[in-house]
C-alpha cells in the first residue's frame, strides 16, 4: 500500500478529518489532502508527528510504501543480474571458442612449418663407382645438388636427366639407372 492510502486508512480509523489531523502535525487540511492523494509527501520531521498523531511507527506509516519500492529495485537489479550473466556467458564461450580455435590454428600452422621445413632440408646422399672411381652425390629437395668427383659433363647429365629435386626418391632410383647404364653401380 503507498504512503497516501496508508495516511488515510489510518486516519478513518483514528475517527479524524483532514482538518483535525493537519493540526496534531501542525500542517494545513490542504497538506494532508494532499499527501493522502500522493501529490505530496511528508519530510522526516512530519513523519515523526504524523506516526505519534496516528499512534503507530514511522516504519509501519511507510513500510508499505518502501518495501513496494525495494522489491520493485530488487527485481530490476535481479533481471539486470542475469542480462549481465548471460551476457558474460556468451562472451566467455566466445572467448573460449577464438582461443580453441587459434591454438588449433597455431598447431596446424607449426605442423605445416615443420613439414615445409621437412620437405627443404630432404636430402639423399649416393655413393656411385664407376671403373673403381668413386663419387659422392648429394641431392636436397630444396635444389641443393653436389656430387665430389664428377666432371662436368657427368654433373650436366645428372642435372638436366636425371635428378627431379620434388622427388628424391625418384632421383635416387635414376641416379643409380645412369650408373648402371655407364657400367657402374651405386650402394
Amino acid at each position: 500500500m503507498a504512503l497516501g492510502q496508508n495516511i488515510l486508512e489510518l486516519r478513518k480509523k483514528k475517527g479524524l478529518s483532514q482538518e483535525q489531523l493537519g493540526e496534531k502535525v501542525n500542517v494545513t487540511r490542504q497538506t494532508i489532502s494532499n499527501w493522502e492523494l500522493e501529490e505530496t509527501s511528508p519530510n522526516p520531521e512530519q513523519l515523526k508527528l504524523l506516526s505519534k498523531a496516528l499512534n503507530v511507527s514511522v516504519d509501519d506509516l511507510i513500510d508499505n510504501d518502501i518495501q513496494n519500492i525495494v522489491l520493485s529495485k530488487v527485481k530490476v537489479t535481479e533481471n539486470q543480474t542475469k542480462r549481465i550473466k548471460k551476457i558474460l556467458k556468451g562472451l566467455l564461450i566466445g572467448f573460449i571458442l577464438f582461443l580453441i580455435v587459434d591454438i588449433i590454428s597455431f598447431i596446424v600452422f607449426l605442423a605445416n612449418g615443420r613439414l615445409v621445413e621437412e620437405i627443404k632440408t630432404k636430402e639423399i646422399e649416393i655413393e656411385c663407382s664407376i671403373n673403381d672411381k668413386d663419387y659422392i652425390i648429394n641431392v636436397g629437395s630444396d635444389g641443393y645438388f653436389n656430387c665430389s668427383n664428377c666432371s662436368n659433363d657427368i654433373q650436366k647429365e645428372l642435372k638436366n636427366n636425371y635428378i627431379d629435386f620434388s622427388n628424391l626418391s625418384k632421383t635416387k632410383n635414376n641416379i643409380k639407372e645412369y650408373f648402371t647404364i655407364k657400367d657402374g653401380r651405386c650402394e
